[in-house]
């Protein structure tokens, strides 16, 4: 850019350094002038305690809101399902096939399937009596803390759930009522991550043999330039589809949380 150029550019970048800072601090009088609809926060417009309760209360609802991927991820089956679902693909050498969204989906129908009886204890003992307005928020917390606190229990593992409770807390508790949930909670997300590559090495043996024998065919026909992936996929489907493996792994997956 040469010196006249310049000299030309910067009345224009000093008239947007006060122009933009203008407009910014007239938006909302231009705004009301026009008539366009406006957006407003109700803690700002508030006068009373009670209006700035509620005000709050919608702000934390839209942070949970927020978070909650992440909550169903730590406290549900979805994690050991999802695993091992992924694990059987990369098994079986298929890259992309099944999709990504379809196992994701997958795996979220049978989160509801396999979670069905404790979100049903959850929406008796504290949604139902919540929305009738027989209990506050509080005791509806705690009732549906409950149910899940008994899936978590009922999965997770002595060694995991020992470590955990070496680190955060000071006393040996004496029963689980005695550990918190935030000691819990990643206790199970060990034990899911534990017994999901578990599952994913016993999955991986069977295809693993087809691998080592066809490389082995391969290799005394003297075809050492060809990759063996490429033959073995095929008879790795085949038997898949033979023993009815998504039958199978599902229903390990299933019975795996009785």
């Amino acid at each position: 850019m040469n010196k006249i150029a310049f000299n030309r550019l910067i009345p224009i970048l000093k008239g947007s350094v006060i122009l933009v800072p203008l407009l910014v601090l007239l938006a909302p009088t231009v705004t009301l002038a026009i008539g366009l609809p406006t957006i407003s926060f109700g803690v700002a417009d508030a006068n009373t305690p009670q209006q700035v309760s509620t005000g709050l209360q919608v702000l934390f609802l839209l942070t949970i809101l927020s978070v909650a991927p992440g909550i169903v991820l730590m406290t549900t089956c979805f994690t050991r399902i999802v695993i091992v679902l992924a694990f059987v693909r990369q098994a079986m050498g298929t890259q992309n096939m099944p999709p990504t969204q379809v196992i994701i989906g997958l795996a979220i129908f049978l989160s509801f399937f396999i979670m069905s009886p404790t979100i049903n204890t959850i929406n008796d003992k504290a949604l139902q009596p919540y929305l009738n307005e027989q209990i506050n928020q509080e005791e509806a917390l705690n009732l549906a803390l409950n149910p899940m606190r008994d899936f978590m229990f009922s999965q997770v593992k002595e060694n995991e759930l020992s470590l955990l409770s070496d680190i955060t807390m000071n006393n040996e508790p004496y029963d689980k009522n005695d550990i918190p949930t935030m000691t819990l909670i990643p206790a199970f997300m060990l034990s899911e991550l534990k017994r999901a590559f578990q599952m994913g090495f016993m999955i991986y043996i069977p295809f693993l043999v087809i691998d080592m024998v066809v490389a082995s065919i391969l290799m005394s026909m003297g075809m050492m330039m060809l990759p063996p992936v490429i033959i073995s996929m095929p008879f790795k489907l085949l038997l898949f589809v033979l023993v009815d493996g998504w039958a199978l792994i599902v229903g390990s997956l299933i019975q795996s949380f009785q």
